[in-house]
């Protein structure tokens, strides 16, 4: 639903008609915002504007270019081709003012999508139920615009209004009210406080001294040199601040109108409903007035009805007032309504369109960290509508929102995909059914957790009972009915509904045609795993005596197995694609049977005739080698030490680790191919290769490998390079590699060939195991040691880095201890596992509690808990606060959670660690976690919404959000050089009276509160305002976008610049259109394009995509998510490489600000944030500022990397050209000494970094007599002429996404990503500091050889040439 402040409810699910691609690749976006149209041509982007346009604002678009206003091309050329591409204006006359509009059009889009248009243009909001005509003739709704008998460009459409039904006056007046800001908050089941929230705009307008980029355009003026940049007396270690999560807090919207309601009369009695009455409003306006409303089958008139007297006819002349629309009504009873909804308008425009559009396609995502109720944001307004609101969206039967979601499932798997056409709609419409399904399933689920919804089964146990709800069944994740007592119970179950929902994504994914699976979710929610299905149709069905309840598959466990031809087939592309062999099984008669996947996997024949595949959860094999080290095959030796099993059987391997494995298999026999063509040839000029042969053509369509992944295979087995020539290809069609996903699971082989086969099925899957401990784990550590790839930042992408490697999450202890072997800078990675292990022990004790409890003792058992954990510190004996009254209420219910303490919990969680993930927690190790960071983890993996404030972890650190007990208030322990902070955030010195206002953004006025001073816990049951469902859902990625990205990626990187940015257009324009713009697969690719067209130079693409990545990455993936901290990260860049320098600062300033609540602070890839920081500050001309950021990345690097590391050395060497800058040249000298030494420890004299540096030593030891001499005057007459730009100072360069390697963020697309050191001369620095330097002067730096860690780590890199 919209927001309080009355934002216009665009439904950008249904807005997707204004992205209209072509069959070139190239794009005319047009875009419906509350402020007017505007057209894009060629772009793949929508630029919002948040004021009216001047006119014929010029625009740098990539790739083509063209002039917009008021929805009218300009360039007469454009317009042709827009003609000749399907795309063209009509004319729609109206009914009212003003009379007529023109809009843009598409023969691709059909008539609905031209009514979407029109309801979401500022001049006819008021229209909403309508057809429209064409030469006199109606049009349908339903049909194509290139359907239209004569429509053409210059045509006219003519609006005509239709009567209402009841359904139409429901929604007009739901439309109404957020329209003129009249719905209040709403409390939703499912979308938690905040949800959805985006802070982009609350930090560009603290700090916009430059006019945007994003607006019109052009590029920025330079900021002002007197004017204070965002990032003055920012404090490195001060403490993360929860104000940094809130968003500020904003004037109260503009009121419209007092109430709009229901009347009390509602609704109409038989007589009046058949003379065309459908339901009575009741008005309020600004002025005080009430009038009555009756809303009848030809729009709203004003009636005679009194709160006492009901008379629902017109009034009579003068007074009598009528008019098709609500809106136009109340304009007319109101005379301040116009005015005031005007200034509703401007206010709504001050925010980015896409921080308010309604989410549809995708859950928005839930902050942790949450406004108090006592502040102007988090407070609950009255609404009288509110509780009326079922009632208009879905009617007096609610029957409007009951769906068969499995038809609609399973149809819109049958639905054409033969042209690319067909694709997109099937696919959008997947993606669409599938947010619906999820949003449904998700309300369902909190509903049956919570025990509003009845059972089918009420004898049954609670954990055997199932639900059905909006047609949708529900079940819980435990062992219910003992299917799984042999695996493990409950914990097995548990398990295994969360692997079956990964498994329909894989088949979902695969979109084998003729095989159908049903809509899954899985949602936690309370300590309940809930299962959520749609109904398959014969699921139910009580079968004949001797039919089994499957058809293909185990039935009752391994007891019976059902063989049916009918589903072979199917089954077989599934196996194929999932690297599962045909295998035999036997049931308890030891009878065989031959099957195409795992025994576990089921088929269904429902009663619609489609092929069903249930109960997913075995794809893959077992691993072995861990169920034999910890599982329940574990030696008698270690049973007698008191070594508990594993908790269940089901862990499985991950498909990414089958598919790494295969890989490798593959690269193995490649290699060995290119070596028996080369021995075959004799001698190296022979001609004795042979092309394919004809026969193996159609099957090398699909096992062929292309020249470049031949290559990349070759490298990795070590195959020599010649296997990659130009135009070789090796046929792989005599590689075999497939598992058999049912060993080591009980099956019993019967004669001596099936015991061979199956022993050899046997090693095969040890060998997977063993490339997972042997290969892929050391190979990940390497990785992180190195520097390789991009370091996760807290437990999510963590796991996300693990999965990506096939590593599964039970292997945290494994990675913990290769981190502890290693060197400085994998102790972030062993705390970050620690961490992570810490919080999951803690959620499944915390779910072990709740599981049972009734919904009113849940917040006081999570802050017991978390008192337990976190604030023993603060108070060593916490007691649970239990209300008596509520106590003897339940009097049945068990609160075993009041007897655990601090000391319980934390041998509870040091034996869920060892338990699950075999780490052995060392002693005191709840003294040094991070306290905020793990309520952080905590909070997200329960789905708690916690007051935003200061909590007191320590006694020390009272009212402080703390890093650790050693913290002290507010970070004043801090040994940084720069001024002290409040919590990071900056505070005046200068002034007193901004000094005081800077402290009191703390107060209650504000939308963080402060920690009560004289509780006696750190969390008390108020502090948890909310729990918010965890969903998994299992809906596919579109393939044909990304087919689309990929091939744009490719082609850039075969220097098609032209092709591959039509490509990467097409690619956006199919994301938008299938996902939805509010979607996180859509913000991942704003973020991967923004890099592209970085890289390509389109800097004003870069900044507007990079833009967007941020504000959908915060709605739809978190504010503080990970991936939204590195789009920040990258936003500054694009906007410092723009000339918005200033700007750029206030984004880094905020991804700090939120890299201290997500990690900490001091993580490893925050050193390349503050060496781009550094180089900005240069660019203002700081550079004594910029110097002070080069020390604190040395420092962290010195922590990390160690002080005689290459990182560290680099750093030294960009320091020392700093502190030339900064005219210490004492200092610049003995840094570069430093860096020489340790380049000529680690890398050798000939290499090119120490022969560099000490070139540069040399130098700046002979100049230094001669820099200190004419300091001052440099410092009084030339400084102040020197020219900085990006290009004469050190480079900033992109941050890579956590697990991305260089290679992968570069794409292959600049050299200079490779680079490490400063790339001028010597003598061209010494010219600069001295104020000669000319940097159209410089000669053009030789490429130099790529080097791992040393050139990535430094900050040489990817330019930010402005």
């Amino acid at each position: 639903m919209a927001e309080s402040n009355g934002d216009v409810r665009i439904n950008e699910g249904e807005r997707q008609h204004l992205n209209i691609p072509f069959e070139s690749g190239l794009d005319f976006r047009i875009t419906a915002l509350s402020i007017g149209f505007y057209i894009i041509a060629n772009t793949g982007m929508t630029y919002p504007e948040t004021t009216q346009p001047e006119a014929n604002p010029p625009r740098d678009i990539p790739n083509g270019t063209a002039e917009a206003k008021d929805g009218v091309v300009k360039d007469k050329a454009a317009e042709a081709d827009q003609i000749a591409d399907g795309v063209f204006q009509v004319t729609v006359k109206l009914p009212h003012e003003p009379h007529q509009i023109q809009i843009m059009v598409s023969t691709q889009e059909q008539v609905q999508d031209l009514r979407q248009s029109i309801v979401e243009l500022p001049e006819t909001f008021q229209y909403s139920c309508f057809h429209l005509e064409h030469k006199d003739l109606r049009i349908n709704d339903f049909v194509e615009l290139s359907e239209v008998s004569g429509l053409a460009s210059g045509s006219e459409l003519t609006l005509l209004e239709d009567p209402y039904t009841e359904k139409e006056a429901r929604m007009h007046l739901v439309r109404v009210r957020e329209l003129i800001g009249a719905a209040g908050d709403r409390t939703d089941t499912l979308y938690g406080i905040s949800a959805g929230v985006s802070l982009h705009d609350s930090i560009t307008s603290l700090d916009e001294p430059e006019e945007s980029t994003l607006a019109n355009g052009k590029p920025a003026m330079a900021a002002k040199p007197d004017r204070k940049h965002p990032l003055v007396d920012y404090d490195f270690t001060a403490p993360g601040s929860p104000r940094t999560l809130i968003p500020p807090t904003r004037n109260a919207p503009p009121k419209t109108i007092k109430a709009i309601l229901l009347s009390p009369w509602n609704p109409p009695p038989h007589y009046l409903r058949q003379k065309g009455h459908l339901m009575y409003l009741q008005v309020t306006t600004n002025e005080g007035e009430q009038h009555q409303i009756t809303s009848h089958v030809s729009g709203f008139f004003v009636n005679k009805c009194s709160n006492s007297k009901f008379d629902p006819f017109p009034r009579p002349a003068p007074k009598s007032l009528h008019a098709h629309s609500l809106l136009t009504l109340i304009d007319a009873l109101s005379p301040s309504f116009s005015s005031a909804f005007t200034a509703l308008q401007n206010y709504n425009n001050q925010k980015d369109p896409l921080a308010i559009f309604q989410l549809t396609n995708a859950i928005p995502s839930n902050p942790w960290l949450v406004p108090s109720p006592t502040t102007l944001v988090g407070s609950h307004q009255p609404d009288p509508t509110r509780a009326q609101e079922n009632y208009l969206l879905s009617g007096t039967e609610n029957l409007e929102t009951l769906r068969d979601w499995n038809e609609e499932f399973q149809s819109t798997r049958e639905l054409p995909r033969e042209t690319v056409q067909d694709r997109v709609f099937r696919e959008r419409l997947t993606s669409k059914l599938f947010a619906d399904y999820n949003e449904a399933a998700a309300r369902g689920a909190v509903l049956v957790a919570r025990g509003e919804v009845a059972p089918l089964n009420p004898t049954e146990g609670k954990d055997a009972q199932i639900f059905v709800y909006n047609n949708i069944f529900f079940s819980f994740g435990a062992d219910g009915v003992g299917t799984f007592t042999t695996e493990g119970g409950d914990e097995a179950a548990r398990v295994a509904v969360g692997k079956d929902v990964m498994g329909v994504k894989a088949v979902n994914q695969l979109d084998i045609q003729g095989l159908y699976t049903p809509g899954t979710i899985v949602v936690d929610y309370l300590g309940k795993r809930l299962v959520c299905q749609s109904i398959v149709p014969g699921i139910f069905k009580q079968r004949e005596p001797g039919e089994n309840q499957i058809d293909y598959g185990g039935v009752e466990g391994r007891d019976t197995v059902a063989e049916n031809e009918a589903f072979v087939s199917v089954f077989q592309k599934l196996s194929t694609a999932l690297r599962v062999k045909k295998h035999p099984v036997w049931d308890k008669e030891e009878k065989r049977h031959d099957l195409e996947g795992s025994v576990e996997t089921k088929g269904l024949l429902g009663t619609d005739g489609r092929k069903y595949v249930l109960d997913l959860y075995r794809l893959t094999p077992l691993d072995v080698t861990w169920l034999e080290e910890h599982g329940a095959e574990i030696s008698e030796e270690k049973k007698e030490g008191s070594v508990k099993p594993y908790p269940h059987r089901m862990a499985v391997l991950r498909p990414e680790l089958i598919e790494a494995y295969w890989r490798s298999r593959m690269g193995e026999y490649v290699k060995k191919e290119v070596e028996r063509r080369k021995d075959s040839k004799g001698q190296p000029n022979g001609t004795a290769q042979q092309s394919p042969t004809k026969e193996h053509k159609s099957e090398e369509k699909e096992q062929e490998i292309p020249e470049k992944d031949e290559e990349a295979s070759a490298q990795t087995s070590g195959a020599p390079k010649e296997a990659s020539a130009e135009n070789e290809r090796v046929d792989i069609s005599g590689f075999q590699l497939a598992f058999n996903p049912d060993v080591f699971c009980g099956q019993v082989p019967q004669t001596e060939k099936e015991k061979e086969e199956w022993s050899s099925d046997e090693q095969e899957v040890r060998a997977a195991c063993n490339h997972l401990k042997t290969k892929v784990m050391p190979d990940l550590v390497h990785d992180l040691q190195e520097g390789e790839v991009g370091f996760p930042m807290d437990g999510e992408s963590l796991s996300r880095l693990l999965h990506k490697r096939g590593i599964n999450i039970r292997y945290l202890g494994e990675v913990a201890t290769l981190a502890e072997r290693q060197g400085l800078r994998l102790q972030a990675l062993n705390a970050l596992a620690v961490q992570e292990m810490v919080a999951r022990a803690f959620k499944h004790i915390a779910n072990r509690e709740l599981r049972h409890l009734p919904s009113p003792f849940v917040p006081c058992c999570v802050s017991h808990l978390l008192n337990c954990l976190l604030g023993s510190e603060f108070n060593p004996h916490p007691v649970a606060e239990v209300d008596d009254g509520m106590k003897s209420l339940y009097s049945n219910t068990s609160l075993a959670y009041e007897d655990i303490n601090p000391g319980t919990l934390r041998s509870d969680i040091e034996e869920q660690v060892h338990l699950r993930y075999r780490y052995s927690l060392t002693e005191g190790w709840s003294a040094s976690i991070k306290p905020l960071q793990l309520l952080r983890e905590i909070a997200l993996k329960l789905g708690l919404q916690l007051e935003a404030k200061d909590y007191s972890f320590t006694a020390v650190s009272s009212g402080t959000a703390g890093e650790s007990p050693a913290s002290a208030i507010n970070g004043s322990a801090s040994t940084s050089s720069l001024p002290a902070s409040v919590n990071g955030h900056p505070v005046q010195s200068s002034n007193g009276k901004k000094k005081k206002k800077a402290v009191d953004q703390g107060s209650p006025t504000s939308s963080v509160a402060s920690g009560p001073p004289c509780s006696s816990l750190t969390f008390s049951p108020d502090d948890i305002l909310n729990i918010a469902p965890i969903v998994k859902e299992s809906s596919p990625r579109s393939m044909l976008a990304e087919e689309a990205l990929e091939a744009g990626r490719i082609s850039i990187m075969q220097n098609q610049k032209e092709l591959g940015q039509e490509l990467l257009l097409e690619s956006l324009s199919l994301h938008e259109q299938i996902y939805g713009i509010l979607h996180p697969e859509v913000a991942r690719v704003y973020y991967q394009l923004s890099m592209l067209y970085y890289q390509l130079e389109e800097k004003t693409a870069a900044v507007e995509l990079a833009r967007k990545a941020v504000i959908v990455s915060e709605r739809t993936l978190g504010i503080d998510n990970a991936e939204t901290v590195l789009s920040y990260l990258n936003l500054g860049l694009f906007e410092h490489a723009n000339g918005n320098t200033v700007v750029a600062l206030a984004y880094v300033r905020h991804a700090l600000e939120l890299w201290k609540i997500i990690y900490g602070i001091k993580h490893p890839d925050s050193i390349t944030t503050i060496n781009n920081a550094a180089v900005m500050l240069q660019h203002l001309k700081n550079y004594h500022e910029s110097r002070l950021w080069f020390e604190a990345s040395l420092a962290i690097s010195e922590e990390v990397s160690g002080k005689q590391s290459v990182n560290t050395a680099t750093l030294l060497f960009q320091l020392a050209q700093a502190l030339a800058l900064d005219q210490d040249s004492k200092a610049a000298v003995n840094r570069m000494r430093e860096a020489y030494n340790i380049f000529l420890a680690k890398l050798g004299a000939s290499d090119r970094n120490t022969k560099e540096a000490e070139s540069w030593l040399e130098q700046l030891t002979q100049n230094a007599v001669s820099i200190a001499r004419h300091a001052k005057d440099l410092q009084a007459r030339r400084l102040h002429r020197v020219q900085l730009t990006p290009r004469v100072t050190l480079a900033t360069r992109p941050q890579r996404q956590v697990g991305q390697s260089s290679a992968e963020a570069a794409s292959g697309m600049d050299p200079r990503s490779n680079l490490g050191l400063d790339p001028r001369s010597i003598d061209e620095l010494m010219r600069f500091i001295e104020g000669g330097g000319d940097s159209a002067k410089r000669s053009t730096p030789k490429k130099r050889t790529t080097r791992n860690n040393p050139k990535r780590r430094g900050g040489g890199a990817i330019g930010a040439a402005a």
